[in-house]
């Protein structure tokens, strides 16, 4: 096999593992918060129907975090034996991130140990505190995460010497980067609103059935309330994204919007297929992006021929997974939108029918925008494993088992993803408490 060969299937290995973990780590953002929520509720109100809800969405969370260690543990292995050089040449830039996040994983394991099993043995007070744990270890762990990839995009807090990291500088690589922050936020925001339809699919599902008592309309309620909260406010931090790329990243913009020339007024073009020199078959939107990349619709914005093309990433890839984030989150916030009306204008649910086939819709859809997303970040910044520093081929294994482990990880995740339905059916059919009078 050639090194080519290797690289293919060493990225699709990592690319299968990123799009399985991933989604879990928004449960980890999100789901705490929302479940202490409804135990506050419950604390503040005595209203037993909270308690209910907290303790039957905390089983979910154990659940899923027990897979998440799984798949997170995978992807800590696949880094070293996938990418040896890049960790023998840069470990000591970003090690100190994954140490912090192994930090986080062990405080959030303790806890919602002592959380799950300690309802009826820890006074309401001290349950509800043993759950603050769980949720900002949650948020550490993908903070720290998300810094070493925000680094990776944008690397610094090092000196380069024979082709190695000297001199590093952990902190300012991980922290002081400028897209540290614009990462962590998006993905953030981006944890809530998978979080919050994947939670409200299966109560939605359930008012299409007539199920519609104070249980159902409750859960819908929370869940949704955090996703529409979230939703709209993705679209602002997007383009702060955006913009930051625009002028960080230049050749990853060209390659989102397909555009193959260097040219002032730049449009944007929907659909459409990039033919090597420009998008065909689109709809052009003239003057768009050079509007969005620098909020001016004359403005220049570099084409991919200001690069070779050996350094351009597969640009019909990057610019339909864009396509798809976007327009997956625009249908998202258009959902929350009508709902934010209704519940704040009203005070009650939407009673369309159609509005509850969004919301079933919504969950998977909010996935599938999750991992496009991640797809344009990460196919985008090609061939640069480290943005500018190290291509992606100088650090893949040369190993010659990678298509044996490629077959035993497809197995595995075949298997978890079994047990997972199988948690969730579970669960689903448990009922609900006796000591719930409602």
């Amino acid at each position: 096999m050639s090194i080519e060969d290797y690289l293919l299937e060493a990225r699709q290995m990592q690319a299968l593992s990123l799009a399985v973990h991933i989604p879990l780590v928004c449960f980890g953002i999100a789901l705490p918060a929302l479940v202490l929520f409804c135990e506050w509720r419950y604390l503040r109100t005595g209203d037993r129907l909270y308690r209910t809800l907290a303790r039957r969405w905390s089983k979910v969370m154990l659940g899923l975090f027990a897979v998440g260690v799984v798949t997170g543990t995978i992807l800590s292995f696949e880094l070293g034996l996938l990418w040896p050089e890049f960790m023998a040449r840069f470990a000591n830039v970003f090690g100190l991130g994954f140490t912090l996040e192994g930090f986080s994983f062990f405080t959030e394991a303790i806890f919602i140990g002592i959380y799950v099993y300690g309802w009826d043995r820890l006074g309401p007070r001290l349950h509800f505190l043993s759950g603050i744990p769980i949720a900002l270890a949650g948020v550490a762990g993908s903070l720290f995460v998300i810094a070493v990839n925000g680094w990776m995009n944008h690397p610094e807090g090092f000196t380069l010497r024979d082709g190695r990291a000297v001199a590093a500088d952990p902190w300012e690589a991980l922290f002081g980067n400028t897209f540290f922050w614009h990462e962590f936020v998006h993905m953030y925001f981006a944890g809530y609103i998978v979080t919050g339809f994947l939670l409200a699919t299966p109560y939605a599902w359930g008012w299409l059935r007539g199920r519609r008592d104070r249980y159902h309309r409750t859960a819908l309620t929370v869940a949704l309330s955090a996703a529409a909260v979230a939703a709209p406010l993705q679209v602002v931090i997007g383009d702060w994204a955006a913009r930051e790329v625009s002028h960080h990243q230049p050749v990853k913009l060209a390659a989102m919007e397909g555009l193959g020339e260097t040219r002032s007024g730049a449009p944007v073009h929907v659909l459409g297929w990039y033919n090597g020199n420009e998008v065909v078959y689109g709809v052009a939107i003239p003057r768009l992006l050079s509007l969005l990349a620098y909020h001016d619709p004359g403005a220049t914005v570099q084409g991919l021929d200001a690069v070779p093309v050996e350094d351009q990433p597969p640009v019909n890839v990057v610019r339909y997974s864009f396509q798809v984030m976007v327009g997956i989150g625009l249908l998202l916030a258009l959902i929350s939108a009508v709902y934010l009306y209704v519940r704040l204008r009203r005070r009650r649910l939407p009673r369309p029918r159609w509005f509850y086939w969004a919301v079933v819709a919504a969950g998977p859809l909010s996935v599938v925008a999750l991992i496009a997303g991640w797809i344009t970040t990460e196919v985008g910044r090609q061939p640069w494993i480290v943005y500018g520093v190290m291509r992606t081929s100088e650090a893949v294994t040369g190993a010659s088992g990678i298509p044996v482990g490629y077959a035993t990880l497809v197995i595995v995740y075949i298997g978890l993803a079994a047990g997972v339905g199988w948690m969730l059916h579970r669960f689903s059919k448990v009922p609900l408490e006796a000591d719930w009078d409602g």
